[in-house]
């Protein structure tokens, strides 16, 4: 997040950026420290964000998150209804195969996870609701990638590739010939990418049947079972088609 600095807003929003989930909580200090603000600066922009529910104080003295941060974000029009219509497909599909359901969007070059929904089975993920990693990392962000503005693929491609495993893809060239297969297949089998012990199915939702893609939809599997992936395409394909099919008649109904 950038902030124009010197501003009330910018400061503001210096703080706020301060937190993140390796943050959750942090001291008065430390939110000095990593703003560049002055002790008595940060204090004053610390408490007003307080009055207003922004930041809340824990027994220790440290600050966190406050929940009417949460109440806003959750109003967010690009993904309230997006995660309202997909739900009930995201259940479904859950029923049916008892794994990971994840729901993401692109922002940039980035992926940011906005819904998701596992059991006590499903396999551990290092992805969470509201996390973002480069959009070239996973699976559901390669599908978001293959269907980006010509603009963001070149910038994501001429860029170094994170290697998070032994496993992921790091060739500009081999993920350019992905992204066609993704386009052409409408989706991908993301084995071990991101970590050593998942593979991920996703394909792309659409608002409508041939209308822009919105989202990705993805489901993780351990790898030790990675031979289902592909039993795993069509449940799959189903539901990012009916979620796709529902947006599309939301959008025309508010149109």
């Amino acid at each position: 997040m950038s902030a124009t600095p010197g501003t009330a807003a910018g400061k503001v929003l210096q703080v706020l950026s301060t937190f993140d989930r390796e943050r959750r909580s942090q001291t008065l200090s430390e939110i000095a420290q990593r703003t560049g603000l002055a002790l008595s600066t940060t204090h004053r922009v610390v408490r007003e964000l307080a009055d207003w529910g922004a930041l809340e104080r824990a027994e220790d003295g440290s600050w966190h998150v406050g929940l009417w941060l949460w109440e806003i974000a959750s109003g967010c029009p690009r993904t309230q209804i997006l995660r309202d219509v997909a739900l009930p497909f995201m259940q479904d599909l859950y029923e049916a195969t008892h794994e990971n359901i994840q729901l993401a969007v692109r922002e940039g070059t980035e992926l940011v996870f906005v819904e998701r929904i596992a059991g006590h089975r499903s396999v551990e993920l290092v992805t969470m609701v509201g996390a973002r990693f480069p959009v070239g990392s996973t699976g559901m962000g390669r599908v978001l990638l293959a269907h980006a503005p010509r603009d963001i693929q070149e910038a994501v491609l001429d860029a170094p590739l994170q290697a998070w495993t032994a496993h992921t893809l790091t060739d500009p060239k081999a993920l350019r010939a992905q992204l066609d297969r993704i386009r052409r297949e409408q989706v991908i089998v993301s084995d071990r990418q991101l970590s050593e012990t998942t593979v991920a199915v996703a394909a792309p939702v659409r608002i409508g049947r041939t209308g822009p893609v919105s989202a990705a939809l993805g489901i993780v599997i351990a790898a030790r079972g990675a031979g289902r992936a592909r039993g795993l395409r069509e449940p799959l394909l189903r539901a990012a088609s009916g979620i796709s099919e529902e947006l599309g008649r939301r959008t025309r109904a508010t149109a």
